[in-house]
């Protein structure tokens, strides 16, 4: 055994023969139990040491995790057991990978605004308020309403699952912007959708990937996580027909696929590149590296590429791929069947209609999605441009 360093302090005696703890060579009192060790407090500190022991060996000895104690919990601890809790939900397929990074961004912020070792009990209204202030003046009054709401959740996770003795008081400066703010904001950006000039012009601009995404995206109400998702199982492009549910909710779709859809579909498979890893063997679309177009936490391939285009034809207003979904539910509510509208976007009423009805017929889907396609492609020429295409580089 080497001899101890010169200057190293020698180990204290125990402070009495029964006391269950030892003092360790890391200069804390610990105990091994259940083949793990595990420490209590520096030596110095004997009644701490024991304190902690006692309020935790029953759940130790029992094989689980102690409770963090609610005085001590830190914002890294809190955010760290909210994100366990989701992860554990997305392994169980219960959660959407996009919702975990919804979750992730939530609770990053918190984390980077309050401080990883910040006690959670040392929170008041008035740090809401600050972080809420900071919030908009970064950003418009959705995103702030949606991420009131993620943050909400975090600190109700925590009452829920009893790492916080008390439902969190967010104090009123914490309130989510009122509906009239949001209409005033939304009313101040413009439509959220494309006109059909401007759609048979992305179209013509774009390449082989984007131009079939794009395609989805009018004809079935796709947005970025359905294309960035799609397997090509859920493709029947003989018939002319995508059954895929929504990523976001699970909720069920169905949606004829127009010929030109079929096409470009086509075309994309035909150039589509090997995928580089296992996973994504399946998917409809890789970008050109063999990568997939999911979005993730650090990159959004799909709203990317849509931006590239948009700018290079200077098509302006806060528009982005998402408004493709804007264009088909406001063009295809004019074929006045909305459940057919609702069951090709994913949409779910919370009535009893909904909860009884079992399908929606192919002939109503295909009324809805025809009307959107005779509105794009009305013009002679309309037709001619989405075949007809220069094309820009695909995302890298």
């Amino acid at each position: 055994m080497p001899a101890r360093h010169p200057t190293a302090p020698a180990k204290p005696s125990k402070p009495y023969p029964d006391f269950p703890l030892f003092p360790h060579a890391t200069g804390r009192w610990a105990k091994k139990i259940r083949g793990k060790m595990h420490y209590f407090g520096p030596w110095a500190d004997p009644d701490a040491a024991l304190a902690k022991y006692l309020e935790q060996k029953d759940a130790l000895h029992a094989g689980r995790k102690p409770r963090p104690d609610p005085e001590t919990l830190t914002v890294k601890a809190l955010a760290n057991a909210y994100l366990n809790q989701k992860q554990a939900l997305v392994d169980a397929g219960e959660l959407s990978p996009r919702t975990w990074i919804n979750c992730k961004e939530a609770a990053d912020l918190i984390v980077k605004h309050f401080g990883k070792q910040r006690a959670v009990a040392d929170l008041a209204p008035d740090d809401f308020a600050g972080l809420r202030n900071k919030m908009t003046k970064k950003w418009g009054p959705v995103r702030v309403r949606d991420f009131v709401q993620r943050i909400r959740s975090v600190f109700k996770h925590a009452f829920d699952a009893e790492l916080i003795a008390a439902p969190m008081r967010f104090g009123p400066g914490f309130a989510r912007p009122s509906k009239k703010t949001i209409r005033l904001a939304r009313a101040k950006k413009g439509p959220r959708m494309f006109e059909a000039d401007e759609l048979r012009r992305i179209l013509g601009a774009a390449g082989a990937s984007m131009k079939a995404m794009i395609l989805l995206g009018v004809n079935c109400g796709f947005g970025n996580a359905d294309c960035g998702t799609l397997p090509l199982s859920a493709l029947d492009l003989d018939g002319g027909w995508v059954n895929y549910h929504r990523p976001k909710t699970g909720i069920t779709r169905r949606c004829p696929l127009w010929p030109e859809t079929v096409e470009a579909l086509r075309g994309a498979m035909a150039k589509r590149p090997r995928p580089k890893a296992g996973e994504d063997a399946g998917l409809a679309f890789v970008t050109v590296r063999g990568g997939s177009w999911q979005k993730k936490i650090e990159d959004n391939p799909v709203s990317k590429e849509m931006r590239k285009l948009l700018n290079a034809l200077g098509i302006g207003g806060h528009r982005n791929f998402y408004a493709l979904r804007h264009t088909f539910e406001t063009i295809g509510g004019e074929a006045k069947d909305q459940i057919a509208v609702d069951h090709v976007m994913g949409h779910a009423r919370d009535d009893m209609a909904s909860v009884y009805r079992e399908r929606v017929g192919d002939e109503r889907l295909k009324a809805v999605t025809d009307h959107v396609r005779k509105w794009l492609f009305a013009a002679p020429e309309a037709a001619q441009a989405a075949s007809g295409a220069a094309e820009t580089v695909e995302v890298q």
